[in-house]
């Protein structure tokens, strides 16, 4: 069975998705909350997998509560907390639940997280992750043993194209689409130039690539991205921008810039969709969209 992802994505429209942070803790609400705003509005919703090493309510959970509310849920692995016994169960579990579409990541190092004791696992990566879920449709786990019942995932995996040197990005985005990956999703991009460098270079391959934003809500998260996390790059120009916000205005300000770039990246058809990460304020993705003048519903 085709997820509804992969025909949105095979389709040619400009395929919109949005990142869910699942809770530090037992209650969903808030979740489920977000999961019926947004499951009319975008094609397809990432769930967090401990995202930063810190301990939260699991993406496999997550990813089932979206698809029992009726909406089309991307489950996130990362290997570094499970060995391949436990990522290859998970996969089959996911499956029997319904869920359809999976993105691989190799994870964060457990130094960035709030469980700094943990002991990292890392038995794949994530280009072999993808190559587990080629393996597991063939019937097949990775001893070679036969499976009763096989799995047939929309599979991805991620690039980070404003990375400084970006060779070694390049060598591990091939070994990705060789190992299988359908579709990439970017890292945070806030240089849109940049990014069109980086397609003309990803356009010989076969595959799907959604451009990452991140939701920018002020200065000083503008400054902590640049000082903080690897591939991410803010310009001067838009800290500035969100700096010189009226007071209580920055939220608004970083809507309107969200929804600027994804307005040049869908009128340019720079790549083929967006990924919205609105971190910890997924109730502003329709506003994003609005700002953007996009829908799940339109054309590339």
């Amino acid at each position: 069975m085709v997820s509804e992802f992969k025909k949105a994505l095979v389709s040619g429209k400009f395929v919109v998705t949005c990142e869910l942070a699942p809770p530090k803790g037992a209650h969903v609400d808030k979740m489920s909350h977000h999961i019926d705003l947004l499951k009319d509005k975008v094609d397809a919703m990432n769930l967090t997998d401990h995202q930063s090493s810190v301990m939260r309510y699991p993406s496999l959970g997550g990813a089932i509560l979206v698809k029992e509310k009726g909406g089309e849920p991307i489950l996130q692995m990362t290997c570094r907390d499970r060995n391949r016994l436990a990522l290859q169960a998970d996969l089959l579990f996911a499956w029997s639940r319904g869920v359809r579409n999976v993105l691989c990541l190799t994870g964060d190092s457990v130094m960035l997280g709030d469980h700094k004791q943990a002991k990292p696992v890392f038995d794949l990566d994530s280009s072999q992750l993808v190559a587990a879920i080629r393996t597991l449709e063939k019937g097949k786990d990775l001893g070679g043993n036969d499976l009763d019942g096989q799995v047939n995932y929309c599979a991805g995996a991620i690039v980070t194209p404003e990375a400084d040197p970006l060779e070694p990005q390049l060598i591990k985005f091939e070994k990705k689409i060789e190992a299988g990956a359908e579709f990439i999703q970017t890292q945070a991009v806030y240089d849109l130039d940049k990014l069109k460098s980086f397609m003309d270079y990803a356009r010989q391959f076969p595959v799907k690539i959604l451009a990452g934003v991140i939701l920018l809500t002020s200065a000083p998260m503008a400054r902590f991205m640049n000082k903080n996390i690897a591939g991410v790059n803010v310009p001067q120009n838009l800290i500035d921008e969100m700096a010189a916000a009226p007071k209580g205005g920055a939220l608004a300000k970083g809507i309107e810039i969200a929804g600027r770039m994804i307005r040049r990246i869908h009128e340019e058809k720079i790549c083929d969709g967006v990924h919205i990460m609105a971190i910890g304020k997924e109730e502003t993705v329709p506003d994003i969209m609005a700002a953007a003048g996009v829908s799940r519903a339109m054309p590339s």
